[in-house]
């Protein structure tokens, strides 16, 4: 359990632009969380995101999925470099890679993810795609705790958005990220506050008076 005065560390994976870690970042320093983003890691070396954190004074690191020859090594590789800074929380945001099950394991119950849909609804890419598709009155966003399962982890939160008769996938794709905004960085500080309770595959989120108290 952590305590006001403590500390915890986050690492966030990225492959791209990293909205969302921007997001957390933005809400850790607002909020005055007892944690800090302690790296930003991406597997791409033109990673956007890797710039914003660099400007936040947050450590940066690159681990090239393409220089390794299979997905075991590369999953090797990219946890030596996250054992580094010893995270109470591993942070997908955008990480654009399959994990293995070895990875996984070595981070089960620190590793969080956020899906562009209401799991179990549209695992997978293209999620806007066929939300439109499959003709769906609501669609949205879900933070779930990583399992071998692909997007199929304990949900720790969910938001819901209304598909619109004359959405396109662009307008609902900007509509969805607004509100991964809002509930990921609440999902990640519930994380490292130590205020998720796991019971098979639902989550409790505990108050933040509680763990205070």
């Amino acid at each position: 359990m952590q305590t006001q005065g403590s500390e915890n560390k986050i690492v966030i994976l990225i492959s791209g632009q990293g909205s969302n870690m921007q997001a957390i970042v933005h809400a850790c320093e607002r909020e005055h969380w007892p944690a800090r983003v302690a790296a930003v890691v991406s597997n791409r070396p033109d990673a956007a995101g890797l710039a914003y954190a660099a400007g936040h004074g947050i450590a940066t690191a690159m681990v090239d999925h393409t220089a390794y020859s299979c997905r075991e090594d590369f999953d090797a590789a990219l946890a030596a470099c996250i054992d580094q800074y010893s995270p109470g929380a591993i942070v997908l945001a955008g990480f654009m890679r399959v994990l293995t099950p070895a990875f996984v394991q070595r981070y089960a119950g620190r590793l969080i993810n956020i899906h562009p849909s209401l799991l179990p609804a549209f695992p997978g890419l293209r999620t806007h795609r066929r939300a439109l598709d499959a003709g769906v009155k609501w669609h949205g966003a879900t933070a779930h705790l990583v399992t071998n399962d692909l997007d199929h982890g304990p949900i720790v939160a969910q938001a819901v958005v209304p598909v619109h008769d004359d959405d396109t996938e662009a307008m609902l794709a900007e509509r969805v990220l607004e509100q991964e905004h809002r509930i990921y960085p609440a999902a990640v500080r519930a994380l490292v506050e130590g205020r998720l309770q796991v019971r098979g595959l639902r989550v409790f989120v505990r108050p933040m008076q509680e763990v205070s108290a």
